[in-house]
């Protein structure tokens, strides 16, 4: 993997007597898919709020192309290039599809000429998407596999340099989660863009991801290729459901 474009290193996280991330350190390369997994309450979701900016560690830090943004506001990450989907979507229901993937350029700037640009943006990622048919339907009735979708091609807009997915393939359908697995690649392979996935869908992640880190009880328990991860007792244990009375594989609902 080349240099590491997105780093977190000595992550501490507490919530009052809680220890929700304990000296976590998780790097993502550019052209890179990396898989985050672990058991729920395991510091995901967490690591993500501080990778994005949402939350200030309390000890460690984070760099951004060698730079250290630790300080940085999440508004500065996003438009430098670090974005971020939800496990529970925040589209803006009362905006169209189209109109979502337009508020997310207009940062840039909104005169006429800028405005058409981000139209004709908006309309070629909603095709790369296959979301040409819901250009004009509000965000706020969708259903959740397509939401969640709309959310990525929102982050896809303003073309990001790191991207981090929460759960994206939660709700959707077995085509929704081909068509998802298709641009996550493409935006990885033809883009160079670092992804970091966090998903229960263990079988996507081992599919998608070339490396994947197992968080469990705020600690990375292991990292290596789908294949070694897999194979690691302590992961099978903790996590993938070999212990008794589970279901190897059917990691529990978060």
């Amino acid at each position: 993997m080349s240099r590491a474009l997105l780093r977190a290193s000595g992550i501490d996280v507490r919530f009052g007597g809680v220890h929700a991330l304990r000296d976590v350190t998780v790097s993502v390369g550019p052209g890179e898919i990396c898989g985050l997994i672990g058991p729920n309450g395991a510091g995901k979701t967490t690591l993500f709020d501080v990778l994005s900016g949402m939350r200030r560690p309390d000890a460690g830090a984070i760099a951004y192309d060698g730079t250290d943004i630790t300080r940085r506001s999440p508004v500065w990450r996003a438009r430098h290039g670090i974005r971020r989907t939800f496990q529970r979507q925040q589209l803006f229901g009362q905006l169209t599809v189209e109109d979502n993937l337009v508020v997310a350029q207009d940062w840039r700037g909104g005169l006429r000429p800028a405005a058409r640009r981000h139209r004709e943006r908006a309309a070629a990622v909603l095709h790369e998407c296959g979301l040409d048919a819901l250009a004009g339907s509000y965000a706020g009735g969708l259903p959740v596999g397509q939401a969640h979708l709309v959310e990525l091609a929102r982050a896809l807009a303003d073309p990001p340099r790191v991207l981090l997915l929460d759960e994206p393939a939660s709700g959707t359908t077995a085509e929704e989660r081909r068509a998802l697995a298709v641009v996550v690649r493409h935006v990885a392979d033809e883009e160079n863009c670092a992804v970091l996935l966090v998903e229960h869908d263990v079988a996507f992640v081992m599919e998608l991801c070339s490396r994947v880190v197992v968080l469990d009880l705020g600690r990375v328990l292991a990292e290596g290729t789908p294949a070694e991860v897999h194979a690691d007792p302590a992961v099978r244990q903790a996590y993938l459901g070999a212990g008794p009375g589970s279901t190897e594989g059917e990691p529990p609902d978060r």
